[in-house]
């Protein structure tokens, strides 16, 4: 498998950029997620399973059964890739 293939494998699935994306402003709450990017509450739960498995984020102890995560370093290292990203797709419109 290329180094490619290996990093679409992890964040490569609907979602999952996007998720990281919005989480590179800090700590967020999985309700959070869900209602400021509109992923559906499976989706996400999943998506963050995920993400929690390769390393990319963590999940934060909260009170009241509430979940948060926040990225790992290996999450944070996706800053520079999903900036470029953004900026090719504004290139694009």
């Amino acid at each position: 498998m290329s180094d490619l293939a290996a990093a679409l494998d992890v964040v490569g699935a609907r979602w999952a950029l996007l998720i990281v994306e919005r989480m590179l402003e800090g700590p967020q709450r999985s309700c959070d997620l869900q209602r400021d990017l509109g992923v559906p509450t499976n989706m996400l739960a999943t998506r963050l399973r995920e993400l929690e498995a390769a390393g990319v984020l963590t999940r934060l102890p909260l009170r009241h059964n509430t979940r948060a995560y926040a990225l790992t370093d290996r999450g944070l290292a996706l800053r520079d890739a999903i900036a470029a990203l953004g900026r090719w797709g504004d290139e694009e419109s």
